[in-house]
This record gives structure tokens, sequence and C-alpha cells, in this order.
């Protein structure tokens, strides 16, 4: 049902939804408040502290309008009693149309950085004559355009009208356990009259969402044949015999996982398994025992990697430690007539290691024996993909490495079809990185002591979370870092690097890092999977609080991958006693499996497995707040309703079809 059957919707208004993402009226009852305004605590302006974030009531007195600065704004001075305050709206110059001389609700972030009059920044605002009408707890949302919260809310009280919203859990389980309908926790959480409808609500959707999430990895993993044809004719004193070509002693768990390899492609059932290991835990070496096994008994192997430059590394790495074996490397970058004799290299058998990006797994390229295919990065690839190389082989073995810490718990869950290995400890030359939250008055000795440690062939991440600026005006653009950065350091060469720059680019600059044509890299996220660059012995990473706490950890195992002592520096955007206790956990802990534990604790399901973590197809509960356990209750209703005698039929084709053939369930 398209949006524009509802009351309203002009052709304009559509085009302004369609920006958030809002193109059926499904989309629109789930596009989910990110706040709500409780009407019964309205607080007065002289009791705010700075980065609170408040519902206050103003009289505005004169409005301004720049639309011609560098960012444009909109300034309203305001008046509440004695106390004089400004409301400032950055990039949203429509809303000059909507202010007047007279009173208003404010709802947004305080600032008051210099000590001067208070400023709140880019504020949800109505007319303060609504409120005898707007009682109780109010939705706020994100807009676009020239839409309105009171536009908003109306049109989703059609959309509820309208909209079946029938559920995809099994009627006699729902009646079982007495599930809210769906449709009346859709209204709780658009709707509420209460703080307790609000959680009812939103427990109740995510317990939805995540049903039909584990039941599309249930019915992919029950499609699988996991009996085993390929056999492999290595002996354990050759496999060992090559694990002695590693210039280090594998640690306990190095060896246990090596041990599940071992047992998995010696035994009846084709290989499934997910190696799960902290930063620098040395997952590719117990990989590469499994790529010895498979080309020592006359079979091919592929690495699936996220990047050409991590696709590079990986050829080079194997081939020091495969000198007897032909290693190519497959990439988009590479010329037409590169493409060509490598595929024919592959095809032939002659390639007997295959590494590569997303190009390996285009329908031309054809394996003559393919055996084993290991993903690494594996948050970076999802079901479907890694499943497109396997296919390449017949019944093909599979590893898959993450970085990314995940409780055990959830990974029941994610990793649905696969077996796990945890390798939990770090080989022993690896130093501790030492962890600081830097304070604002700090800054400058930072970046003094960042330009002492080049002058000492020592490197610097600087890590930004946007490559544009934000709409609040708060986070500087990782082009205005660079910039602002060569200034005040003239004598510090620097590099810059974001995802919108083309592949080859980024490949360059990476490549030319390591080289230590630069000292410091400026940069997104990008470089959370990247090449190794020893000499990098230094991460900072601006607004630090808007990161997840595994995401940090991630971020901060770039540094000290060598002996040499390493720092990781995080500053706040906003000082907040919640983001100063999540920091802190950083700071005090280096186990990347106890900082997820303790993330999900803090910030809970919704914001622990949003975007990043789960994928696509969960983005919009993110903004929804559930307790963890409900995802455990969601895979407990799952594995009742597949072991039941009913008919699971239309479950089944609504799990493999929503998501189309599970595209979407991709990790990150």
């Amino acid at each position: 049902m398209q949006i524009t059957s509802l009351k309203l919707i002009s052709d304009k208004r559509e085009k302004d939804f369609n920006k958030l993402g809002i193109y059926t009226v499904e989309d629109l009852v789930r596009h989910f408040p990110k706040d709500y305004l409780d009407l019964r605590n309205i607080t007065p302006i002289s009791q705010v502290y700075h980065n609170d974030v408040v519902l206050t009531c103003g009289e505005v007195l004169t409005v301004e309008c720049n639309k011609y600065s560098r960012r444009p704004y909109v300034r309203a001075r305001c008046r509440q009693g004695d106390c004089l305050f400004t409301a400032i709206w950055f990039n949203q110059v429509y809303v000059a149309d909507k202010l007047r001389p007279g009173e208003f609700l404010f709802y947004g972030r305080v600032q008051n950085k210099f000590g001067l009059e208070l400023t709140i920044v880019n504020p949800t605002f109505e007319p303060a004559e609504k409120k005898s009408r707007l009682q109780g707890i109010i939705p706020v949302y994100s807009l676009s355009g020239k839409l309105t919260q009171k536009l908003m809310r109306y049109e989703l009280e059609q959309a509820l009208e309208k909209l079946p919203l029938a559920s995809c859990i099994p009627y006699d389980i729902q009646r079982r356990y007495e599930l809210m309908k769906l449709k009346d926790a859709y209204r709780k959480v658009h709707f509420p009259e209460t703080v307790e409808d609000y959680r009812e609500g939103a427990n109740r959707i995510a317990l939805e969402e995540y049903f039909l999430l584990i039941s599309a990895f249930k019915v992919t993993k029950g499609g699988s044949d996991d009996a085993r044809l390929n056999t492999y004719s290595v002996t354990r004193e050759e496999l060992d015999s090559f694990i002695s070509r590693f210039p280090f002693t594998l640690t306990p768990g190095q060896i246990g996982a090596v041990q599940d390899i071992w047992d998995n492609m010696k035994g009846p059932h084709r290989m499934n398994r997910l190696i799960q290991g902290d930063v620098g835990s040395g997952k590719t070496a117990v990989a590469m025992t499994a790529m010895y096994m498979a080309v020592k008994s006359g079979y091919q192997a592929a690495m699936l990697a996220p990047t050409e430059v991590l696709a590079q590394q990986n050829a080079s790495v194997l081939r020091t430690y495969f000198p007897e074996y032909n290693v190519v490397c497959l990439t988009g970058s590479m010329t037409a007539k590169e493409k060509k004799f490598t595929k024919a290299l592959i095809e032939g058998g002659m390639a007997h290691i295959v590494c590569g990006t997303h190009a390996i797994l285009q329908e031309d390229v054809f394996f003559s024996n393919l055996s084993l295919v290991v993903c690494d990065e594996q948050q970076r690839f999802g079901v479907a993909q890694r499943a497109s190389l396997a296919n390449k082989g017949e019944s093909c073995d599979v590893i898959v490495m993450s970085a990314t810490p995940i409780p055990r718990t959830l990974s029941l869950i994610w990793y649905g079809d696969l077996d796990i290995t945890t390798i939990k400890d770090k080989p022993k030359d690896r130093q501790e990185i030492s962890t600081s939250i830097i304070p604002e008055r700090k800054y400058t000795d930072m970046l003094r002591y960042v330009a002492e440690q080049a002058k000492k062939g020592c490197q610097t991440y600087f890590v930004c979370p946007k490559i544009e600026e934000d709409e609040e005006g708060t986070i500087m653009s990782v082009t205005e870092l660079y910039e602002d950065l060569k200034t005040k350091m003239p004598d510090t060469r620097f590099a810059l690097l974001h995802g919108k720059m083309k592949e080859k680019d980024k490949n360059a600059i990476m490549e030319d890092f390591k080289a230590k044509k630069y000292d410091c890299l400026v940069s997104t996220t990008v470089i959370e999977v990247g090449v190794d660059v020893p000499d990098a012995t230094i991460m900072i990473i601006y607004n630090a609080e808007r990161f997840g706490l595994s995401q940090l950890h991630q971020l901060r195992g770039r540094v000290g991958r060598s002996s040499r002592k390493s720092y990781c520096f995080l500053l706040m955007g906003v000082e907040t006693e919640e983001a100063r206790r999540r920091l802190t956990v950083l700071k005090t802990c280096s186990d990347g499996f106890r900082i997820a534990e303790e993330d999900l604790k803090i910030r809970g399901g919704g914001d622990f497995l949003g975007t990043r973590q789960s994928g696509r197809m969960l983005s919009e509960i993110k903004n929804l707040k559930f307790p963890v356990e409900t995802i455990f209750t969601a895979k407990a209703l799952v594995d009742e309703a597949f072991s039941s005698t009913q008919d699971l039929t239309q479950l089944k084709t609504l799990a493999a079809g929503k998501y189309e053939s599970l595209k979407d369930i991709v990790l990150n």
C-alpha cells in the first residue's frame, strides 16, 4: 500500500517521506519515534546544565535566518521569565517560516560551552497553546523537508487504521504465551499513554522481528546438505610440519581451533565453522592450517576479503607460507587483461590458493576443484555471499572469521548455521594498548605529543565518525578535520581517507601510509578493516560516544600490531554521564568479549544489535528500547515452532522471501 493512499500526501510531501526511506504505509508505521516528550515535565531554563536534553518553554522574541553562510542557520532569541536563551537550527532554514513571536515548547540539547547564554541546538518545537491539546507522552520523529511532527502523527493515525499488521508467529504460540496483538503493539509505541505502554509495545515488536530473523537462519540451515564429499589425505605429522613454518608458537586458543578444524575436515560432515577471535588473536594462522590441508590434498582454497587492500595483504602473507603453491589475487581494480589471465589460472587448476574481494563471486569465475572457502572479516559478508563462493565447489568446507567480539549467547543466534570456535588469548609479544579519555583542555597537548611521535617514526590514525557535517553542526566532518589538523600541525604529513573515495585511491593511500609516506591518516571508520601497519602506534577517535564499544575496540585494534607500546585516545563530543561510563569500560578493559557483554548490558538489544551488528533488516527497530532477554525469548519461540508438527509453510516462505533470500541478513 503506497504512502500516497493516505490523506494529505501530495507529490511534494511524498518526496519528503521518500527521503526518510518511507514509500509505503508499512514503511511509515515502522518509522519509530526517535524520542518522546513528556508534557508533564517542563524544565525551567534556569535549572538546566550543559549537554542536558530538556523540554522547556519560552517566548520567541526575534527570528534571524541566514541562508548564505557556509552552514545556513535559523536563530531565535527567546525569553522565559527573567532568563534569556537562544534556539538555533543548522541546515534547516525552513524552520524560520514556522516561528513567530509567541510562546513555544522546545525540546533539545542545551549547549553552554563558554559560560555564555544557553543555546538549544536543533530543538523540536511546538506552539505552546498545543500543550492543552497534547497531553501525556508525545512521540518525536525524524523529519525531512517540510514535514512536521503534527503531520507525521496524523498520517500514522491513518496508517495504523488501514494496515492489518498480522503476526508471523504461529497463532497457537501467540495464544499460549498471551502475546499482545501486533497492531496494539505498534499503537503503544507510536501513541503511548504511559512509559509502560511504550515498553510493552517495543518489546512485542522486537520479539516479532527477531522471531522472523532467527526463523530465516533456521530455514537456511535446514536446507543445507552436510554430507562430506571431499576427503583430505594430509597426515597429522605433515600438518605439524607446516605449523612449524610460523615464526611463533601457537597459543592454547589457536591449538584448540586447529584441532576443531582437523576434526571437522577429517570427519563425516563438511565443515561450516566460525572462528571468532579478538583483534590480534591469530585467526589467519589458524585458517592457513585448513588451507594447507586442502592444497596438500590436491584441492583449491579461496580466501574472501572485504577490501582490496586486505585481499592483497592476505595474498602476500600466504605466498610467504606457501612457497611451493601458486597464490593469486583477484580484485575489481585489475585490468581486463590481468583478470582474464588470473581467471584462466583459477579455472585450469594452476592457481592453488585464490585471494580476492567480491570479484571472485562473479559468475564468470570458475574453479577447477575448490574444496575450502575462508571468509575473512565475516562481519562484512552475509549468508548469501559466502554461500555464493562455496557453491563454486562441490560440498565445500567453509571457515568464516570475525574479529568483532560477540557474546557467545548472541553468536548462537546470529551464526545459527555455524559451529563456533572462539580464540580468547593473544600472542605473548603483544603489549596492552593504553587507552585514555582526553578532555578538551588537553587536546592541544595531545596534538603536540602526536607531532613529537611522528618525528620518532610512529604513525597515528585520526578517526572521525562522519564524511560530511551532521545536521546539528556538532560534528566536524573528516574533510574539515583533515584541513584543521594540517593547519595546527604544519610539519606533519597527513593523508585523507573516507568511504566515498574510489577503491583505487583508497588502496593507494593505505599502501603509502604503510610505506611511511605519511605520518598521520585522517579517516572515517573505513580503516576498521585494513592492512597491518606496524608503525601505527596511536589511535585517536573523535566523538567516541557515538560508537558502540565493540566498534571502538575494533578501531583500537588497528594499533598495537607489533611489540611497540601503543595508545588509544578517546575524545567526546557530548560529555554525558552515560557516555563516560561506557567509555570507561573500554579504558579499563582489553578483553573484546567482556567489552561486548558490557556494551550489551549498557545499551540494550536495540542499540547493540542495530544496523551495524545485524544488517539492514533490523535498522528500522534501532530506535526501540527493549531488554536483551527479548532476543532469547524469540529464539525459544522459534525452536518451539519448528519442533511442532504444525504446518510452517507460510512462516518458512516469509522467512526466506521477506529478506530476499537472506541477502539482507548481512552483518554490516
